[in-house]
């Protein structure tokens, strides 16, 4: 018999033998008669197994506890009980695995932060199965958005000799003996005798070898594992998270957000199509106003401002109308979470677009604005978490680029094949960079980023 999964068993109508397995959730009943929620992770629904206590053996129903593995043959019948439709009448059970009294997922519930101590076994609750499951859903919806675009899929190097934001943060790639670390005659260390004889790293983003892909293929786009040594232990920071960052031959800043808007509207959308029952779970456990919000990103255009604008809007909240930040507030700043949701959350009560960055805060990458003061940057502002999406119109001039290099004392010996760029055949293009976890804070109401990613990685933490 073919085994049925319990996403397609509770579609079924009564009446038929079926074969199912999955994992023990919760398991009563009396002398009589015993319950068993079964769950294979098809769905945040379980289906209930229902065990005439003449039919089986007490020492194999011993066996079956919380977390135990089970196969089940029986009859798929209407459910005399509220809460399913159907249920399954065990005639055959067969233990794959039992699991003994030190197993950690009890009925009751658990904190966050005592199921990221145990991330191997948090995916088998209800919680992480609906994170885990959406996760799915949105990568596939990422894929599908770009692929119906026309854009080509760019496998970027996770290791890299270029820091494309010139953050300094990486992590270093070596094979060389730490025991013994070869040194040059002044002392520094000898990476001619790495293994790719230079000093190498984990990238912090595909997006200059994604530029280098949208002047020959001209529509591309990156999704891939990103990499930062940052001593963050923030519910915003991961040391590995993954990146969406496409790259967009001949366009402007306009086409940028115009592509930025309608990809997460795609992308949510897409979330409340086909992961209705898992939102719903996690709107009903953990935030009430998932779902309208989700919704509500739909409904309406994003609000686009310059920074300017919207610095004038926080310091008018601050001289006038009482707001009080942690952070201060002026024209030059690097706007904080609080300032980027205070404009989304209070102020317009809906996604935001600012752009027109003070050149300073930004990357070298980005075209200069014809005021000399602000570069062509865009970055999209979320309810909950801020900056979710980072992106600007690059600056196509070699002349241009070359001096900004030059003005912020950059070591050019690693870019020039991006240089190149611009060299040969050079055009305006634009791109951005979306960070995957926080997309998938946004739809799954999750507060902190280690809660959406199955294995988080994080300061003195890489224990899974």
């Amino acid at each position: 018999m073919k085994r049925l999964k319990v996403k397609e068993l509770l579609a079924l109508e009564p009446g038929c033998d079926v074969l199912a397995k999955g994992w023990v959730r919760t398991k009563r009943g009396n002398k009589n008669v015993s319950f068993i929620a079964l769950n294979d992770g098809s769905t945040i629904n379980n289906i209930q197994i229902v065990c005439d206590a003449v039919k089986f053996d007490e020492e194999l129903m011993k066996q079956i506890g919380t977390g135990a593995c089970i196969a089940v043959k029986g009859r798929l019948v209407a459910s005399m009980g509220s809460g399913q439709a159907v249920e399954i009448q065990a005639d055959e059970i067969e233990v794959y695995g039992t699991a003994d009294a030190t197993y950690p997922l009890q009925k009751k519930g658990h904190s966050m932060e005592f199921l990221r101590e145990i991330a191997h076994l948090r995916p088998r609750t209800n919680t992480f199965g609906a994170v885990l499951r959406i996760r799915h859903a949105m990568a596939f919806a990422i894929h599908d958005f770009f692929n119906s675009k026309g854009f080509c899929y760019l496998h970027t190097p996770l290791i890299t000799a270029s820091d494309a934001e010139g953050a300094g943060a990486m992590f270093q790639v070596t094979t060389l003996d730490l025991d013994n670390v070869p040194k040059t005659e002044d002392g520094k260390v000898d990476f001619s005798s790495d293994f790719f004889g230079r000093q190498t790293s984990l990238t912090v983003s595909g997006q200059l070898e994604g530029e280098l892909g949208a002047m020959a293929l001209g529509d591309i786009y990156t999704f891939g594992p990103t990499f930062r040594a940052e001593n963050s232990n923030t519910p915003r920071h991961l040391a590995e998270f993954w990146m969406i960052e496409p790259e967009m031959a001949f366009y402007d800043i306009k086409d940028n957000m115009d592509l930025a808007e309608e990809f997460i509207k795609h992308c949510v959308r897409y979330a409340l199509d086909n992961c209705a029952d898992d939102i719903k779970f996690l709107n009903d456990m953990f935030d009430k106003e998932l779902i309208a919000r989700l919704q509500g990103v739909l409904k309406d255009s994003f609000v686009r401002l310059t920074y300017t604008e919207g610095i004038k809007i926080l310091e008018d909240a601050v001289a006038n109308k009482g707001v009080k930040f942690e952070y201060p507030v002026g024209w030059g700043i690097d706007l904080q979470s609080e300032h980027e949701r205070y404009l989304v959350e209070q102020h317009f009560r809906k996604p935001v677009i600012l752009t027109d960055y003070p050149k300073e805060i930004k990357a070298f990458y980005m075209k200069m604005n014809d005021d000399g003061k602000t570069v062509r940057a865009m970055d999209v502002l979320f309810p909950k978490i801020g900056e979710i999406i980072g992106g600007s119109q690059r600056e196509e001039s070699l002349e241009k680029l070359e001096k900004v290099i030059a003005d912020r004392k950059m070591d050019t010996r690693n870019l020039w094949w991006y240089l190149d760029t611009r060299r040969f055949g050079t055009a305006p293009h634009s791109g951005f960079g979306l960070g995957f976890e926080r997309l998938l804070m946004f739809v799954t109401g999750m507060t902190n980023i280690r809660d959406v990613i199955p294995f988080p990685r994080t300061p003195k933490n890489a224990e899974f």
